[in-house]
């Protein structure tokens, strides 16, 4: 467990955590992408299901985990974090923020009355990202400062909102 400790730099037991999250998410992500791509064949026998399902599982969830190690690789020097698993909480910040947002824009698109069948497509998946975009910059503040990661965010926010062309609304 210290050699575990020592190669995220964590330095107290409640940074366990991250990593800790990092893969049940990691792994659920991994049973719903299993779940959907079975559905998609049409397993009928039970104990097949449940035997394609966990290889599924194990196999997407270490791609998964090699994918996100060379990340962590590659960020971990472009965002100048201070320790390897804050880079964990800043993927878990990241992940809840787009989940949330996506889920958030639908019910408030359908509060000003606007839905996938009353209106032209088009039209529709416009306004839900014109929607998300607000929406997902707001969240991920707060998720950030939940986990702790509030001034990486900020900067992310401050980086992003420059290059949309609003330096002149930003103060550093």
């Amino acid at each position: 467990m210290q050699k575990f400790k020592d190669r995220w730099e964590i330095n107290s037991s409640w940074q366990l955590i991250f990593p800790v999250l990092g893969l049940v998410s990691l792994i659920f992500s991994s049973y719903l992408i299993s779940k959907s791509i079975l559905r998609s064949i049409h397993v009928k026998n039970d104990a097949t299901y449940i035997g394609l399902q966990i290889a599924i599982i194990v196999i997407l969830s270490a791609l998964f985990l090699f994918v996100t190690l060379k990340l962590f690789k590659v960020l971990a020097k472009k965002w100048e974090v201070t320790y390897r698993w804050e880079l964990i909480a800043i993927f878990i910040a990241f992940a809840i923020t787009g989940s949330t947002a996506a889920r958030i824009s639908d019910p408030m698109l359908s509060f000003i009355g606007i839905s996938k069948e009353t209106s032209s497509t088009w039209l529709y998946w416009i306004l839900r990202v014109f929607i998300i975009f607000p929406v997902y910059q707001i969240l991920l503040l707060i998720v950030g400062w939940l986990f702790g990661q509030f001034s990486f965010f900020w900067g992310f926010e401050k980086k992003m909102l420059k290059r949309l062309g609003f330096a002149r609304f930003i103060k550093d």
